[in-house]
């Protein structure tokens, strides 16, 4: 039986991790979390808010995600995509989801993110 949902895993290309670490640490505000000595050999970087997890992992022949995507619960939705796009991040209003005020962003790599707020 499925319990949770431990984290989501996206990729990035190779030598990335600074670009990562400055977005979804600075930017987003998550924290960055170790990864085991045996992982870390493989690059990239996992990030955690709360009891949310992003695992950013390298891929050689990496594509970003142009429509699959983690979908991150935000409180104060205007106040946060006011902050990403003080740092320069897009920030695409959606109106599509009924019950919800959301937008999209993408990450230094290109990958889709979408954050929302139940109204």
């Amino acid at each position: 039986m499925i319990t949770a949902l431990d984290h989501v895993q996206l990729a990035a290309p190779p030598g990335s991790e600074e670009r990562l670490r400055a977005y979804y640490v600075d930017v987003l505000g998550m924290t960055e979390l170790p990864k085991p000595p045996l992982l870390a050999r493989r690059g990239g970087c996992w990030f955690k808010a709360g009891a949310v997890q992003l695992h950013l992992g390298i891929e050689e022949d990496f594509r970003a995600a142009k429509k699959a995507h983690p979908g991150l619960r935000v409180m104060g939705i205007d106040a946060y995509a006011a902050r990403l796009e003080a740092h320069g991040a897009p920030v695409t209003w959606d109106s599509a989801l009924p019950g919800h005020k959301r937008f999209y962003s993408q990450d230094p790599v290109g990958n889709r993110l979408e954050f929302l707020e139940p109204l």
